[in-house]
């Protein structure tokens, strides 16, 4: 037996006790039987949208889809999603049912659902109802579509990215079928909205298993994300490397944490690698300007996948720094601090060690340096050091009151915050004062 929480009994019961059917159904169940907790609870029932609002005539509802049979009920102040059995009929624009029939016949219910694992229905009384073996199916962690592949695709081409994703995210594997048409059907993934797209793209970025994913599934991930192109296969003939770019790219992402902003930023970091390549006269592959190239085509991805302005600024910015040196001293790293920020440094070093990860492991040996420098940052940050004119002693009201006015005040302010950085001056307001009388004032 499950472990339904309450609100879920007590719908399930007030609908049984009316006189319908009841069950919990789709990826609540397949979580369950995963042993994973659960958030959401989706419900199905033989009884019409109009014959829930009735059962339930004592509760808050919401005609939340009424039109295709979901009708929203407040159970314990949690939001309950009730549908009726349905029949979906038609989809001319390839995402969306032509019409919605109700059935009184649960298996018909479970019939139009995209994945075997997604296709089974629990109800404390009866129990398990799996007519299509999603069961097996999670137990031999395998991805089957519901039916025939290529029409589960051809309604809705947003399962071949949903099928992804829980591939990546599960760790299990599409049997044959059902990956085989995720790639002969790649091609109706331009009926799906961008929107839609990204969403299943983020989720599956963080995925457990996306480091396979991205390698086998290399043409579905092309057709989304053009910008990709050319990478899979692409030699770098450069002694730093023992993978290809997508190779190199996919052990990349899955190193960095699954945060997506931090996954995007992996999966551009050398997109625009191909377009830059060119061989020394030592016979080794270089890759000059490659940031910029990939910074633009990061932009130019999520722009038009209608990212939300955070992610595409933060992906630009960490993909645009990702190849920059930094070195272990701390007059360096304070003043990458303060040109970059305290989230964005570390954030970049995240990049950085996770990209080391993607090389020849003759290089791994830079995960030390990296070590280091974040010790380094931390102690800056702890012991409260100066690296930013905001922790400057001296401000431009300070340098007024000798004379200094306009643009010089600020040309003044940065050279006074490099003495102290560079350990040349103290960080008070007499030393300040004196360093820029003896040595900035003549410049």
């Amino acid at each position: 037996m499950l472990n339904l929480p309450a609100y879920a009994l007590e719908a399930i019961s007030t609908l049984e006790a009316a006189g319908f059917e009841a069950y919990v159904v789709g990826g609540c169940v397949r979580d369950m039987l995963m042993g994973k907790e659960i958030s959401d609870i989706d419900i199905t029932t033989n009884a019409l949208p109009e014959e829930t609002k009735k059962v339930f005539c004592l509760k808050k509802t919401i005609d939340t889809g009424i039109k295709h049979g979901t009708v929203t009920v407040l159970i314990d102040r949690m939001p309950v999603e009730i549908t009726t059995y349905r029949i979906d009929k038609g989809y001319s624009d390839g995402r969306h049912p032509d019409s919605v029939a109700f059935t009184r016949s649960l298996k018909e219910d479970l019939a139009r659902r995209d994945f075997t694992v997604n296709a089974i229905a629990y109800n404390p009384k009866t129990g398990i109802v799996d007519p299509f073996e999603g069961e097996y199916d999670i137990k031999n962690m395998i991805i089957r579509c519901v039916g025939q592949a290529e029409k589960r695709f051809g309604e809705d081409a947003l399962r071949i990215l949903r099928g992804l994703r829980f591939s990546s995210v599960l760790g299990f594997t599409l049997e044959a079928e059902t990956m085989s048409a995720t790639i002969n059907c790649r091609q109706l993934l331009k009926n799906v909205s961008a929107e839609r797209i990204y969403s299943e793209l983020s989720k599956m970025l963080c995925g457990k298993d996306i480091r396979r994913v991205l390698l086998t599934y290399a043409e579905v991930f092309e057709e989304i994300l053009p910008e990709l192109k050319g990478m899979n296969g692409f030699n770098q003939r450069n002694y730093h490397h023992c993978f290809d770019v997508l190779a190199h790219t996919a052990a990349v992402v899955s190193s960095i944490e699954p945060v997506p902003h931090l996954r995007f930023a992996a999966l551009f970091h050398d997109c625009g690698k191909p377009d830059c390549f060119s061989v020394g006269s030592d016979g080794v592959g270089h890759f000059y300007k490659h940031a910029r190239k990939s910074t633009d085509k990061a932009e130019a991805a999520l722009t038009r996948l209608k990212s939300d302005n955070f992610t595409k600024n933060r992906v630009m910015q960490l993909v645009k720094l990702h190849d920059t040196p930094i070195e272990p001293k701390e007059n360096v790293i304070k003043k990458k601090l303060g040109k970059y920020g305290e989230e964005l440094f570390f954030e970049l070093i995240k990049l950085q060690r996770a990209d080391n990860m993607g090389m020849s492991p003759d290089f791994r040996y830079r995960q030390e340096t990296y070590g280091q420098i974040e010790a380094i940052a931390r102690e800056i940050l702890s012991t409260k050091q100066c690296f930013s004119l905001k922790d400057l002693a001296v401000n431009g009201n300070d340098l007024k009151t000798l004379g200094i006015s306009g643009k010089d005040i600020g040309l003044a302010l940065k050279k006074l915050l490099s003495a102290v950085i560079d350990g040349k001056a103290e960080n008070t307001k007499e030393a300040l004062i004196l360093y820029y009388h003896t040595n900035v004032k003549s410049i």
